[in-house]
């Protein structure tokens, strides 16, 4: 069995712009004498890997907590995709519709969804979307974009890390930490290539 460890640093890696930078508070530390070492950590919920919830962008949508965990689990397919827009004509050429229920989108962090592949995704019928860029639009169309697939109740999956992966099929692992009320959670993302998982299909 191969794990692929597809998040990013959630102190390293660099913030959406204009959002707070992250960091880690040493509240004891063994080498300053204390018994033993606790930390606490400062974190915008939308640094790094990733889930957007519908409250992110929907007045009244569904926070974190609310998904069910077996939307985050389960066969995902990665599509690789040019940099820059992706158009809805090279979303039906190329995302299967009604074949997989989760989405991976591989761009080298340049690509980003449009109105028209924004819908032609809900339409198709996945249940979660992700991608390796910070977010699943453009800076000029993110909150439309973000709407057309959050008002669905479809999560999105952002700041992957796809460098290291082939297209293709999957087993993604990719819960959001449970946290109340808020609109994102921060998630260890995982690929297991094993079709031990899908081989009785």
């Amino acid at each position: 069995m191969e794990i692929i460890d597809i998040s990013r640093d959630l102190i390293k890696t660099p913030v959406y712009p204009g959002d707070p930078e992250g960091y880690v508070d040493p509240i004891k530390t063994i080498r300053a004498g204390d018994d033993y070492n606790l930390n606490s950590i400062y974190t915008c919920l939308h640094t790094a890997t990733h889930v957007d919830a519908p409250l992110h962008f929907v007045e009244g949508g569904n926070s974190i907590e609310k998904f069910d965990p077996a939307i985050f689990i389960g066969e995902c397919i990665v599509v690789e995709t040019p940099p820059g827009p992706i158009t809805g004509a090279f979303a039906e050429d190329n995302f299967p519709w009604g074949d997989c229920e989760r989405l991976l989108i591989k761009g080298n962090g340049l690509s980003y969804l449009m109105e028209s592949s924004a819908y032609y995704v809900v339409d198709a019928g996945y249940k979660l979307v992700g991608t390796d860029s910070q977010t699943i639009g453009n800076h000029g169309s993110n909150q439309t974009i973000h709407k057309a697939i959050l008002s669905a109740n479809v999560p999105i999956l952002e700041g992957l890390d796809l460098s290291g992966v082939e297209p293709g099929r999957y087993f993604l692992m990719a819960q959001p930490l449970k946290i109340s009320g808020v609109e994102a959670a921060p998630c260890r993302a995982v690929l297991v290539k094993d079709h031990l998982f899908w081989s009785s299909r």
